[in-house]
């Protein structure tokens, strides 16, 4: 039990550093060798600028979207009812009458609404677990900068150290491994979140064009679940449909049609441009790796799953390599 309470309390604050520490060491790098910084003040500046960016978005964004996710929670039976008067004038098209939609529409919507009743009810009675989810929070606030601060000062040293503890003959190779494993993960974290910031702005900003409710929250909700590869943004679709649908049926569709343009624009230009073949991965074992891996750990394990397995792909190719690199260097 002492074990899985102290990985369970690092777990959090330590992926968050991790994850800011791949998007800020490239900045760090660059002020070093485009500014001729030192890296002390290079870090000071990055951390500063991430400071900047943290208070802005706790003054503008975090507060609406606060309040917004609070209607919405106070809205889900409106919307639920809204949903269901929708489907009943949808049903009732004369093209729809043969298809016989009304008892299943009506039971989904019964199902829906009970959901939206349970859920409210959940949360007005889980105070402490609000409590709780709170204290976690202000945790990972207070740790997750301390850890980056940290790792941004000696993570360079990091595969060195790590090789001291492999027998002298092998840190050389370890030194590699590990350098092309930090490299993956650069690469893919790096890429994923300016995919994920132009998925989310484009997405806010095309709901915010069609005057759809709680356009901030939805596109914030978008760029997180684009996190995750195929399947995250129809997961980050499904609110805004509802939301839409409780309006009218057309106003459904067109988050829909959002969404379509947005992930051409980003599987066309963006994603090939930024992340490349970086993970060089078949879609196919993509799909495989997400509803296995979602099966286990739920939506972390899906988010973890893809860098996962390019971190242990590597992992397995690098004596291959270092095989055919050194088979090339005796044959010359």
């Amino acid at each position: 039990e002492p074990v899985v309470i102290f990985v369970s309390t690092l777990f959090a604050p330590v992926l968050v550093a991790g994850f800011l520490y791949y998007v800020c060491a490239p900045l760090v790098r660059l002020l070093e060798t485009k500014a001729n910084y030192t890296r002390k003040w290079s870090i000071f500046a990055v951390m500063g600028l991430l400071f900047g960016i943290l208070a802005l978005s706790m003054s503008k964004i975090i507060p609406t979207v606060t309040i917004q996710i609070g209607d919405l929670i106070e809205r889900l039976p409106e919307l639920g009812k809204k949903v269901q008067e929708t489907s009943q004038e949808l049903i009732g098209q004369r093209w729809l009458k043969d298809l016989h939609l009304q008892t299943q529409v009506s039971a989904y919507s019964k199902e829906l609404e009970s959901l939206a009743k349970s859920s409210l009810l959940g949360i007005t009675t889980s105070i402490g677990a609000l409590f709780s989810a709170v204290t976690n929070i202000l945790l990972v606030v207070v740790t997750a900068p301390l850890i980056l601060l940290y790792m941004l000062k000696d993570g360079e040293k990091f595969p060195q150290a790590v090789s001291e503890l492999a027998p002298e003959r092998y840190r050389e190779d370890v030194v590699a491994l590990m350098q092309e494993m930090n490299q993956t993960v650069a690469r893919y974290i790096s890429g994923q979140s300016l995919v994920c910031l132009f998925v989310g702005t484009f997405t806010f900003i095309g709901y915010w064009i069609l005057g759809l409710d709680y356009a901030l929250t939805l596109g914030v909700f978008a760029a997180i679940t684009n996190i995750i590869p195929y399947l995250g943004p129809y997961i980050g679709l499904i609110p805004a449909v509802i939301i839409g649908f409780s309006d009218s049926f057309l106003m459904g569709l067109l988050p829909c049609i959002i969404v379509l343009v947005v992930q051409q624009i980003d599987s066309n230009f963006i994603s090939p441009n930024v992340l490349g073949k970086t993970l060089n991965m078949h879609p196919l074992t993509i799909m495989f790796l997400l509803l296995v891996v979602g099966k286990l750990g739920g939506v972390v394990g899906m988010i973890l799953a893809v860098p996962g397995y390019a971190v242990m792909k590597t992992v397995l190719l690098h004596p291959m390599k270092r095989k055919k690199m050194s088979e090339q260097v005796t044959s010359e």
